[in-house]
């Protein structure tokens, strides 16, 4: 099984994620951020990946420690999970619309992390939350994860739809991208002969 537990505990967050990348897509995610969990259950569900998260964080400050925090240790649940990459497609991508939205995303579990964020909010929150945090989630996200990661917003007017479009489709291009391949077997997706 590709699964993965991991806890992490700083002064501003106290996390337990847990995944399996071999799941259905059920979630069980609480951050005390209502936006932020709606968001990673969509990231589960449309990744079909198994996800509880538990996150304590210092809310009375912000929201952006427990976002933060969240997308590194969900990508080093993702890392651990992943294990030796045997045997997986690597590549994934998604054009994902969402009524007004439409956004783009492109990925490599390379184990090389980069991000190109090219998405713009026409609001600075949604209800309470800053918008500013989507990037801030994928970017730790990608680091800690080993993801080359591009999300690109090609339409949109509303941010819900704009931030909940980034999250599914990034949700869609991993699960194409975790994917076993049965014409390479258990065979390391790079001629270097490691990822």
């Amino acid at each position: 099984m590709r699964s993965a537990t991991i806890t992490r505990k700083t002064a501003e967050t106290d996390i337990t994620v847990d995944i399996n990348l071999d799941g259905t897509g059920r979630y069980d995610n609480q951050t005390g951020v209502g936006f932020f969990d709606h968001m990673l259950d969509q990231l589960a569900r449309h990744a079909l990946i198994d996800m509880t998260v538990r996150c304590a964080g210092d809310l009375h400050i912000d929201d952006h420690h427990t976002v933060e925090d969240v997308g590194i240790a969900l990508g080093q649940a993702l890392t651990q999970a992943m294990g030796d990459k045997r045997g997986i497609v690597r590549y994934g991508s998604c054009l994902l619309p969402m009524d007004d939205s439409l956004v783009r995303a492109a990925l490599d579990l390379s184990a090389r992390p980069y991000l190109v964020w090219k998405v713009d909010f026409p609001t600075p929150a949604i209800k309470t939350f800053d918008t500013e945090l989507v990037r801030e989630f994928f970017q730790a996200f990608a680091t800690h994860g080993g993801i080359t990661l591009h999300v690109e917003k090609l339409d949109g007017i509303n941010s819900h739809h704009i931030a909940e479009a980034a999250f599914k489709a990034v949700a869609r291009a991993l699960r194409d991208a975790l994917e076993t391949d049965p014409r390479k077997g258990d065979a390391i997706p790079s001629t270097k002969g490691m990822l």
